[in-house]
């Protein structure tokens, strides 16, 4: 059983429901990343989004990008960010990593080497922006048999057929953008998450992750009432962004434990 599922399953026993950040590789100091996650793991993500910096991002916004473009100027590239995921994963063997960018690196790298050494890592998903679930039923495959997860994103334009798609390949969980346009973009509209979440779930059995526009507490718990799983990644990136060195991981962790409690908090 995947870290993912096993971390999914546990949640819904306790009757609590998934925080899950993103943060780019490298950003914004290529020395505290893996401080970072620890750091994050241990202020209660329940899952880590590990963004694989590429040089045309097209579905970031502005703050995403820019952190992308950071990382690049650092020369972190996909090897590295393998590496991160070693170092971090000899110190923590529990909380589940997923990494999520764009084809193009992937190819580059070789698709079945990056599926053999992202698996040796200790990855737990993986989340490709630009690869169709209708191509990627090889893809879905490999991960299956390398013991990790393939995810998938949706968004409001998503049609049935696309769902059902996505619902025969997905394992995980399935990232809900909850938005139209890039990372970053726009106002959050909970009462249509309310209606979107139960339709995808007429064609998906893993678990719902909603992410754009949750930007502190109060929104991460009016999307956590109708969904899964809560997914922040631009509001972390920017407040980490104007940090130094050394308070990278503690900002992060006071960011987390904000959000957590706030998910956890009793009516």
């Amino acid at each position: 059983m995947s870290r993912i599922k096993t971390t999914f399953d546990k949640l819904k026993a306790d009757g609590r429901k998934a925080l899950i950040p993103f943060v780019t590789a490298g950003d914004p100091h290529p020395s505290a990343t893996v401080d970072l996650l620890l750091a994050m793991a241990e202020a209660g993500a329940d899952v880590i989004e590990l963004g694989v910096p590429f040089s045309d991002p097209m579905a970031d916004g502005p703050v995403i990008q820019r952190a992308g473009e950071r990382a690049l100027k650092h020369g972190i590239g996909l090897r590295k960010v393998l590496a991160y995921v070693r170092e971090f994963r000899a110190r923590n063997d529990t909380t589940p990593l997923v990494l999520m960018g764009y084809a193009n690196p992937v190819e580059r790298y070789g698709l079945d080497a990056f599926v053999a050494d992202s698996s040796a890592a200790g990855v737990d998903g993986i989340l490709i922006v630009d690869y169709p679930p209708e191509e990627c039923e090889d893809f879905a495959a490999k991960l299956r048999a390398a013991d990790m997860d393939a995810i998938f994103l949706l968004a409001p334009t998503s049609t049935e057929a696309r769902m059902a798609q996505v619902g025969k390949l997905a394992s995980g969980y399935v990232y809900y953008v909850s938005l139209k346009g890039v990372t970053g973009a726009g106002h959050l509209n909970t009462a249509a998450v309310a209606e979107a979440v139960p339709r995808i779930k007429q064609h998906v059995s893993t678990p719902v992750g909603v992410g754009f526009g949750i930007r502190d507490g109060a929104t991460a718990r009016a999307v956590a009432d109708v969904s899964d799983a809560v997914v922040i990644g631009s509001k972390l990136v920017e407040l980490l962004e104007r940090q130094p060195a050394d308070n990278v991981a503690s900002t992060g962790a006071a960011f987390i434990r904000d959000i957590r409690a706030a998910l956890d908090k009793k009516d």
